[in-house]
């Protein structure tokens, strides 16, 4: 889970203040010197880290803190504030032309995930109603083009190719010429990448750029590369002139310290961030969110975004009047858990519902494959105990445990997760939450 360890280190730290009632200076620097520390860990830029404590010092020792009434409460507020404002302050959007035809141009270092990420770029596009086509303007990486035209079809987004030993300007002047032509709205241009920044690779794409002109230049780079990821932001906007980042792989990244300090060294901001291997696996950059999911107070705007894209609100009607008529069955339950897999993984939406602490969850299984074994042992039975499952004895679970593969104790633990998601579904049902929140149930794992 991105921001894992940094994520508990400060909850800690906010749970001794919030102990202490009363604040005197001395316990907001022994507090800052912990959250100092646990920026430094995380692998933020150490510069950016003093600029950041010192912000939150200035404020925190003055009368909005030690004259108030919940002075623990007003500290982790300006670090909210702070910690928001260091990553952006707001979603940064992309810059679409008003009329005609949009260009975006992808630079990026080998490995980064560049060319993946043009083709999570188209679907996110489709899905704003765009009519995006990608441009293959790689010529040096061996099967670049190939690999390009993968990603567009997973994404159903067409490539513009040119015969191999034409010139990446050359590919992209003339992409720039169909796209225009055939209607497209937005040209996404996938270019050429090294293991680091060099004359060559500028020179390259300064005269891409000046033969289409874009309107958003966006740099790709790897979360999991910490401060060499910022470094590499750095080089590109001081050589190319960048608009905005896409950091990839962030859930791969339990420190974080790039997403924290990339915004503050170069000045611009994130504006996507990849989440997954997924196509759809590509989400806005949203920094209050984000500070919010690290100081864990959830992330409930995105959960519930995320479901209404998953969940059939039909469906989600017909479900909420059966658990009303305590009518659930383990059909239900299979098919919150298909839909719950539509949404992410486990761990990406658990971190995004306020208060839920991943140790506190004990023995619970959060595994993915978890859900392939739930889903076995289900298919395993008839219909007519999947509608009711009351009537699932002794003999019966031998059975489905042999049809499945897998012993009776998991089959009891998986009817035993059933009734514990009945019942707690039921108590949102009558606290009208499923109406109210949305189309969407609930994990049964929580």
């Amino acid at each position: 889970m991105v921001f894992e360890g940094l994520s508990e280190k400060l909850q800690n730290t906010f749970k001794k203040l919030k102990g202490k009632g009363k604040l005197s200076e001395k316990d907001i620097n022994e507090a800052m010197r912990e959250v100092k520390l646990a920026l430094l860990e995380a692998d933020v830029n150490f510069k950016v880290v003093k600029k950041f404590i010192n912000s939150i010092k200035e404020r925190a020792v003055g009368v909005e803190v030690l004259e108030s009434l919940t002075p623990a409460q007003q500290v982790i507020k300006i670090v909210n504030e702070e910690m928001t404002q260091l990553m952006g302050g707001t979603q940064s959007k992309l810059t679409f032309s008003s009329r005609g035809l949009s260009v975006i141009l992808m630079a990026g270092l080998q490995g980064t995930g560049k060319t993946t990420t043009c083709g999570k770029l188209a679907l996110y596009l489709k899905k704003m109603n765009k009519n995006p086509i990608l441009a293959a303007c790689d010529v040096y990486r061996p099967a670049a083009v190939d690999q390009l035209k993968v990603v567009g079809e997973k994404s159903g987004v067409p490539v513009f190719t040119m015969p191999q030993g034409a010139k990446a300007e050359e590919i992209a002047e003339n992409a720039l010429k169909a796209a225009q032509k055939e209607g497209y709205d937005v040209l996404i241009i996938d270019t050429s990448g090294r293991l680091h920044i060099d004359d060559q690779l500028m020179d390259e794409l300064d005269r891409i750029k000046a033969c289409v002109m874009p309107h958003e230049i966006l740099l790709v780079v790897d979360a999991m590369t910490g401060q060499d990821a910022v470094n590499a932001a750095q080089g590109f906007n001081e050589k190319l002139g960048i608009d905005g980042i896409i950091m990839t792989k962030l859930d791969g990244d339990t420190r974080g310290g790039a997403a924290l300090s990339v915004k503050e060294v170069t000045g611009k901001p994130i504006k996507f961030i990849g989440v997954g291997e997924k196509a759809d696996a590509l989400e806005p950059f949203y920094p209050d969110r984000m500070t919010s999911r690290i100081l864990g107070m959830g992330d409930v705007l995105s959960l519930i975004e995320r479901a209404q894209e998953s969940y059939d609100d039909k469906k989600a009607k017909e479900l909420e009047k059966r658990i009303r008529n305590q009518d659930f069955n383990l059909e239900d339950f299979l098919e919150q858990l298909q839909q719950m897999k539509n949404m992410g993984s486990m761990n990406q939406i658990l971190e995004m519902i306020p208060g839920v602490n991943k140790k506190a969850l004990g023995g619970m299984q959060l595994d993915e494959k978890e859900i392939v074994h739930i889903e076995a042992i289900i298919n395993s039975m008839t219909r007519k105990e999947r509608l009711n499952p009351s009537i699932i004895n002794g003999s019966r679970r031998k059975r489905i445990a042999s049809g499945c593969g897998m012993p009776v104790s998991k089959v009891n633990s998986v009817l035993k997760q059933f009734e514990q998601t009945k019942k707690m579904m039921k108590q949102f049902s009558n606290m009208g939450k499923l109406k109210k929140k949305g189309k969407f149930g609930f994990p049964p794992f929580m």
